[in-house]
């Protein structure tokens, strides 16, 4: 390894010296913060929140200080579809309900995989991701359906929020820590000779203490309900004795099988048109595993348009952290910002860069509800349904430029359908990626 020594340092000092504009950018920054200086004012006027093919939505829902976007995304796009059914024009399912019986799950998967791994050692790459990753509020396509599919869903008035289950920071972090003891306590166990039983009795103790937990955060978990509720007209109805699985059966059925989950992942692991996984992420032990159609990005697009032309909007999964404004445009544009033009250095990659490196991954859950085409049918702009409220720009709802789409966009959910050939190719056999994978990262 080689340091920095006094000589190459005066180089340093002598580029500074030489580089026309830092004393202007040095003065500008003292007073201006760094995307402010670095915003592009032209693209902010380029940018029109117009779109000529477009899915009329409810109101932005709000996942306050939690990180369940992909369960408010989820439960968007079903009362889309339960909402033209009964004539509502204003309503939510519970997203708690669905929280909570995904953290009991995570917790019994969590266990599992402490148990599964109890033979290696403590600083073993995959044994360390498991105790690094713990349970979060995160989640897959594939783990929401799973969910939905054991549990039901009920409505929000079933089930409404608690002040644990809209700031979830505290919870979480108990949660972790009793995990971690009791992973500890199983490994101590397995390393004195108990059996697999013994540790499966052991697990269901300490899951019983979660369980109290979880009700204590959300409440207890109705067994049945009535749903009231006024259709837009104003006129009145209530459905009773409800089961949540009664509920879902009803209303959905098969529903939510009909989608299946397509990535734009164009890393050299990943060959296109092919379906992969990733081990060791879920929730329910026994239910359908994480699965992904890896697409080239216009064939990802194709098939989102074609559930936009068909009235149903669509979940999906971006980086929201890169290149975003949230204060006159509500908008996500790669050239939107110039940083490299204020800094001088150098920062860009291309997509499959990004996620080798660790510059990007999937962080954010939303609904795409509509897009702009040219008169040669190309996208330019998307509508995103966001979860962060109805307040201030477009009421909730963002913009994302094409080219943002490209560069950050990772993951979509559509009906199979609209996947043409290559729909077939979704239920082909699995390619497993390792379970710190980027495409698992929204789980995180």
């Amino acid at each position: 390894m080689k340091s920095i020594s006094k000589k190459v340092l005066n180089s340093f000092e002598s580029n500074l010296k030489n580089t026309p504009n830092a004393k202007l950018v040095r003065n500008a920054l003292y007073k201006s913060t760094l995307p402010n200086l670095a915003m592009v004012g032209d693209e902010m006027t380029e940018q029109q929140f117009l779109f000529n093919v477009e899915v009329k939505t409810m109101k932005c829902a709000n996942q306050k200080s939690s990180g369940r976007c992909w369960l408010f995304a989820a439960t968007n796009l079903m009362r889309e579809k339960f909402g033209k059914e009964k004539n509502i024009t204003e309503f939510e399912f519970s997203q708690s309900w669905l929280a909570f019986w995904d953290k009991l799950e995570k917790c019994n998967w969590f266990y599992e995989n402490v148990i599964d791994t109890a033979d290696l050692d403590i600083d073993d790459r995959v044994v360390s991701f498991i105790m690094s990753e713990g349970v979060s509020d995160g989640g897959q396509w594939d783990m929401f359906v799973n969910i939905a599919n054991k549990y039901g869903i009920v409505p929000k008035s079933a089930y409404p929020e608690t002040a644990q289950s809209s700031s979830t920071g505290s919870l979480n972090g108990q949660i972790v820590a009793s995990l971690r003891k009791g992973a500890a306590v199983l490994r101590d166990m397995y390393a004195k000779g108990k059996t697999k039983e013994q540790l499966e009795d052991k697990k269901e103790e300490l899951m019983s203490s979660i369980y109290v937990f979880l009700t204590e955060c959300y409440g207890i978990p109705p067994k049945k309900f009535d749903f009231e509720y006024k259709d837009k007209d104003g006129k009145y109805f209530i459905e009773k004795d409800y089961t949540p699985l009664s509920f879902y059966e009803k209303y959905f059925g098969n529903y939510l099988n009909q989608f299946g989950s397509v990535i734009n992942g164009p890393t050299n692991d990943k060959p296109y048109d092919k379906v992969y996984t990733i081990d060791r992420l879920g929730n329910v032990v026994g239910g359908n595993p994480i699965r992904h159609l890896n697409l080239r990005i216009e064939d990802m697009k194709k098939a989102v348009i074609a559930q936009l032309k068909d009235d149903q909007i669509v979940w999906f999964g971006c980086d929201c952290g890169k290149y975003g404004e949230r204060q006159e445009k509500n908008l996500w544009d790669e050239k939107l910002y110039d940083y490299d033009s204020v800094t001088g250095l150098d920062t860009k990659l291309t997509k499959a860069q990004a996620l080798d490196y660790h510059a990007s991954a999937m962080n954010h859950a939303m609904c795409i509800t509509g897009v702009h085409l040219d008169e040669k049918g190309n996208p330019t702009r998307w509508k995103i349904e966001n979860s962060w409220g109805s307040d201030g720009v477009n009421s909730g709802y963002y913009m994302m430029s094409d080219s943002w789409f490209d560069l950050y966009v990772y993951q979509a959910v559509v009906d199979k359908k609209y996947l043409g050939g290559k729909a077939k190719i979704y239920e082909s056999e699995l390619v497993h990626l390792k379970p710190w994978d980027p495409m698992g990262t929204l789980a995180d």
